[in-house]
């Protein structure tokens, strides 16, 4: 009786249903992105609070990684680690006061030319004044006038320049002192880095992490150097073309305007008004200021069409509005600071989007459009030297 009690009881239990699995609590939307902009909120709070903190190693890292070349380099030379690391820093210091001796007098010169600069200006804008009033009628602000103005308005901000001056110099002084430091330690424990992030991947995976890392590294070098490059070919065209013209504190300007042409649109018409302003006011020719306006143009045409897609090829490129979009959240977030790392740490973003596959329509939002274009019409054709690049750029012309 008992056995058989036993077997049906068994048998119910094994024809039993089985118990439905809780259903998934699915979030809302809203709530998603809710808890997204709030996270957003704080990063960009913690960024800005910690900035005396962020900012010299951001600039030690993308430094790191252009001097990582070199470093490695020397150390298949025989040299040992630590030396190979100062060597590297030796050279970059060389280099910065290279610059700064480069342009150094020519600072100075335009410092003693500033008051004579000043007074031309003001008999300029008597002149402009003097036009304007027998054509349009408009009223005559006298010398006096202006200068008490100007000393007013100078009387009121004088106290945020004084300020912002101060904290200024003290946040360069900081980075001068902790940049060094930082990329020391940055290059010396470079393997132990990598290891500790391989102890956040499963061991089957980290081969794949490994690759994806070497190719962020080296587009990240890439596209550094590649720039720093373009911007000493821009630099010494512009040199070449305001020296032809006979312009004042030529190398400075052409140094200068190179460097702000990386920021699209923007760089090109502050890099070229100043010289030109210069050159109106020393010799009064608007011709010669629409010249020098020319040459800033026709380099720009020849950066944008030949030069960067020669150095850089589309390996990182950035369109215009992202880069504009950076710039200003970059002077918003760590002011002169900021913008001059926003460009390079929006294409250190966009190779990352583009490395993972979860993040590369991000990563499409922030690249060219006429190079993904390009990329995709000429993806069959065999790959072309430096002539035939250029014999299919002026096809397109």
């Amino acid at each position: 009786m008992f056995p058989s009690l036993i077997n049906r009881t068994s048998a119910r239990a094994n024809t039993s249903v089985p118990q439905p699995t809780p259903p998934e609590i699915r979030q809302s939307p809203v709530v998603y992105y809710t808890f997204l902009l709030i996270g957003a909120s704080l990063l960009v709070f913690v960024l800005h609070k910690l900035d005396g903190i962020l900012l010299p190693l951001f600039f030690a890292a993308l430094l790191s990684v252009l001097l990582l070349p070199l470093v490695r380099r020397m150390e298949k030379w025989g040299w040992p680690p630590v030396w190979a690391i100062i060597a590297a820093l030796l050279v970059m210091v060389a280099a910065i006061l290279g610059l700064i001796f480069l342009f150094g007098s020519q600072l100075v010169e335009l410092r003693t030319e500033l008051p004579l600069l000043q007074k031309k200006l003001i008999v300029l804008f008597d002149e402009g004044q003097q036009w304007a009033h027998q054509r349009f009628g408009m009223d005559v602000m006298s010398k006096d006038e202006l200068i008490d103005q100007s000393m007013k308005s100078f009387k009121k901000s004088a106290g945020g320049y004084l300020g912002s001056t101060l904290s200024t110099t003290a946040g360069v002084l900081s980075v001068l002192t902790l940049v060094p430091i930082y990329i020391f330690c940055f290059l010396y424990y470079r393997d132990h880095m990598r290891q500790f992030m391989f102890r956040f991947v499963s061991p089957d995976k980290r081969t794949s992490v490994l690759q994806t890392l070497d190719n962020i590294q080296n587009v990240v070098q890439a596209y550094i150097s590649g720039l720093l490059t373009v911007i000493v070919i821009v630099a010494v065209l512009n040199a070449i073309g305001l020296l032809v013209l006979n312009v004042k504190f030529a190398i400075f300007f052409a140094a200068f305007a190179s460097v702000l042409a990386v920021i699209p649109y923007i760089g090109i018409l502050v890099g070229a008004a100043i010289p030109a302003l210069v050159t109106l006011v020393e010799t009064g020719s608007p011709a010669r200021a629409a010249a020098v306006v020319g040459v800033f143009l026709v380099v720009q045409f020849l950066e944008g069409n030949f030069i960067t897609p020669m150095v850089t090829g589309s390996k990182v490129s950035i369109n215009p509005m992202a880069a504009i979009v950076a710039l200003i959240l970059g002077g918003e977030l760590w002011g002169t600071a900021g913008m001059i790392l926003s460009i390079p740490l929006v294409a250190v973003l966009k190779v990352v989007f583009d490395a993972n596959r979860s993040l590369q329509p991000w990563g499409f939002l922030l690249g060219d459009v006429s190079e993904l274009d390009e990329s995709h019409q000429h993806r069959a054709l065999p790959k072309l030297g430096f002539f035939g690049k250029v014999l299919r750029m002026v096809k397109k012309m």
